[in-house]
């Protein structure tokens, strides 16, 4: 009748740009979680305030703040390098 019979939404520029924007915040928590895990093996329960910080890193800082983890042993070793990395961003 309207001629949508061989319409496919995945097919649309506003569904590409959807579903991109979903799978990066999907990766972001993701990340966010395992960081928050390996911190917690790592150096012990962390503060709400360390906590929050933590969550509004960006995907690429996160994913450095996994690799630089390796190297903490006291969360002030964390909030050295969130110092140091949020103040370049």
């Amino acid at each position: 009748m309207f001629g949508l019979g061989d319409f496919d939404i995945k097919t649309t520029r506003i569904y590409e740009e959807l579903h991109e924007e979903v799978r990066d915040e999907v990766r972001q928590k993701q990340t966010l979680e395992v960081v928050i895990r390996l911190l917690r093996r790592r150096i012990g329960n962390l503060s709400p305030q360390l906590s929050e910080r933590i969550s509004q890193l960006s995907i690429e800082q996160l994913e450095n703040l996994a690799e630089a983890l390796l190297d903490f042993s006291t969360q002030g070793d964390l909030v050295v390098w969130l110092q140091d990395n949020l103040t370049q961003a």
